[in-house]
């Protein structure tokens, strides 16, 4: 396994960081056991940073993480990052980064966690009816009571990282970035890389379509956000799995499986530090872990490119969506 400096924090981590969004329930259904067997194996792959939400089924990935992670290791040996405002209203889940509910929310992942403090602590999604100076100011309160100990975001574009840098620290972004969603090269990279921040990325698999595993009959279960997501039905879908097939054909050509060959990618790009991965059971662990040791050059993302050019767009979900 390789490590990094987490752009200017003082943060050593794992290229691969495991991603505990499945441990949530918005996949659908998952094993407790399995879920916390995962943990173990990354820990046994030498990975030592994991990233949960609040919001990842509103305490219970927190929870099952800490679960599997403290019988197994020291506090120190570890980097725990998770995320917050969102909130639930009803069965609508709202962004809210106002400095009451961040404060309660880091409150609320420290017990779930069993932590005394986190290391690194995002806003999960930018909320436009907060004002930046809130926002900013109450992290900053948070670090200096010793609670959270680095600051970051997720999904933001960099008009809203400069407004939040203006009023604070901010060190870190997680956004979305896979083969068939790329938009973040343009600005959002580049920024980052300015301002040396550092970048864990989600979704590297593209939320299941270069798994390898999908084919234009599967579907989805009930509770799993894919379900009725645009992105995995109809025309999309089946177009992309066509490019799918074509990228899992140039990976054999390596001596790699497709999902390597995604997580490799993303990490091919020189503003990307980490990638992250998810998986409810251990043995998925095998496979994607090791594409940290994959390197892969500009001609051969070029090479790749020649292959994308026949995908279609596929964005995700958001906080409304799921």
């Amino acid at each position: 396994m390789r490590y990094v400096r987490l752009g200017k924090t003082d943060l050593t981590v794992s290229r691969i960081a495991l991603g505990t969004w499945a441990f949530g329930g918005e996949w659908g259904p998952f094993d407790r056991g399995e879920a916390k067997g995962a943990v173990h194996r990354a820990l046994e792959l030498g990975i030592n940073f994991f990233d949960t939400a609040q919001a990842y089924g509103f305490g219970v990935s927190e929870k099952v993480l800490a679960e599997a992670l403290w019988p197994r290791v020291r506090r120190d040996q570890v980097t725990v990052a998770t995320k917050g405002g969102l909130r639930m209203e009803g069965a609508k889940t709202l962004r809210d980064a106002s400095a009451g509910w961040l404060r309660r929310g880091v409150e609320s992942s420290l017990r779930n966690l069993r932590t005394d403090y986190i290391d690194l602590y995002q806003v999960h999604w930018p909320d436009l009816h907060t004002p930046a100076e809130e926002t900013a100011g109450v992290l900053e309160e948070l670090v200096g009571e010793g609670k959270i100990r680095h600051v970051g975001v997720s999904n933001y574009g960099t008009q809203q990282m400069e407004e939040l840098a203006h009023h604070g620290r901010l060190e870190t972004l997680q956004p979305p970035y896979h083969m068939f969603r790329r938009e973040i090269e343009v600005e959002v990279l580049p920024y980052a890389s300015r301002n040396d921040m550092g970048v864990l990325v989600y979704g590297p698999l593209a939320h299941g379509m270069l798994s390898g595993s999908l084919t234009p009959d599967t579907t989805f279960l009930e509770g799993d956000w894919r379900r009725y997501n645009p992105d995995f039905t109809g025309e999309t879908f089946r177009r992309n799995l066509l490019v799918a097939a074509r990228l899992k054909d140039y990976a054999e050509g390596w001596g790699i499986t497709l999902p390597q060959l995604a997580v490799a990618w993303t990490l091919s790009h020189p503003s990307v530090h980490v990638a992250l991965v998810g998986a409810r059971r251990a043995s998925q662990l095998d496979e994607t872990a090791a594409a940290g040791d994959i390197e892969l050059s500009e001609a051969d993302r070029h090479e790749i490119d020649t292959i994308l050019a026949g995908a279609a767009p596929l964005v995700g979900p958001s906080p409304e969506g799921v």
